[in-house]
């Protein structure tokens, strides 16, 4: 059975000490649990916030830095996503999985320079694509020359200022690539609090445990010492303490789920 991904970490690098302080805990928990395999991810550039006044990051260059010292530190993988073309060839010179954003997910240029580097991508599904829309973007993805892709649920805009999540999107969007279930964005009331998103963290185990038991290839969950002092995304980001119990959750549902992974196949090929 390949390892379950935990891609996680703070929504964006505010400093080098706070990647540090969340790593220490998921070597933690990586040491802890066999079966999964911790990705950390953080981003140097919140380039979508919804005011111009919000904190977007400190740059690229610090960003990488902060990022090559955490895997030189813990050993993890790690993640950061890219906004223009020019910055994959710079990210895949840290980064081993680069991520597309939810708002660009449909950028060809974007998604070629993305496989170019070689490195695995991610591309979070738009909130405004049905989920047999991503087979086009896997075969941006392999025609750029891509081996390992993921594509990840984040929602579905649903009305103004909220997102829904069609769990069928899970097992068809697994025809394409692997598939990662994003516990934090998917609760966000995007622009809800007029000049910042809100969101509803109460519901973040929830939705996580019916995404293990649909099917899904690994969670995507941001996460902070202190959510309420979190520079970007702080009604969804995960209270750090709380992670270990989440994933030990998840993975006994995993541990189910399992075993109905051959009849789940034929009952998607009728």
């Amino acid at each position: 059975m390949e390892k379950f991904l935990i891609i996680a970490g703070p929504c964006v690098i505010e400093s080098e000490d706070l990647l540090l302080r969340v790593g220490e805990k998921l070597r933690e928990i990586q040491e802890r649990f066999k079966d999964i395999e911790v990705v950390f991810k953080s981003s140097f550039d919140k380039a979508n916030r919804s005011s111009i006044h919000s904190f977007r990051g400190h740059g690229l260059e610090y960003g990488l830095k902060a990022l090559r010292r955490v895997k030189e530190e813990f050993g993890f993988r790690v993640t950061t996503d890219i906004h223009e073309s020019w910055q994959a060839e710079l990210v895949a010179e840290v980064a081993d999985i680069i991520q597309i954003p939810a708002f660009l997910c449909r950028q060809t240029d974007l998604l070629l320079a993305a496989a170019k580097t070689g490195r695995a991508v991610n591309v979070k599904k738009g909130q405004f694509l049905a989920p047999w829309d991503t087979k086009n973007i896997v075969e941006k993805l392999k025609f750029g020359g891509a081996k390992e892709i993921y594509l990840t649920e984040r929602g579905t805009t649903f009305g103004y200022n909220n997102l829904v999540v069609d769990f069928r999107s899970l097992p068809i969007m697994r025809r394409y690539a692997k598939v990662i279930y994003d516990a934090t964005h998917s609760l966000q009331l995007p622009g809800g609090l007029g000049d910042k998103s809100g969101g509803m963290r109460e519901f973040a185990f929830a939705l996580m445990r019916a995404a293990v038991a649909v099917g899904c290839d690994g969670i995507f969950m941001e996460t902070h010492p202190e959510p309420e002092k979190a520079l970007s995304d702080s009604a969804t980001q995960i209270p750090l303490d709380q992670v270990e119990t989440m994933i030990e959750a998840v993975l006994e549902i995993r541990s189910v789920v399992q075993k109905y992974t051959e009849l789940e196949a034929k009952i998607l090929d009728l």
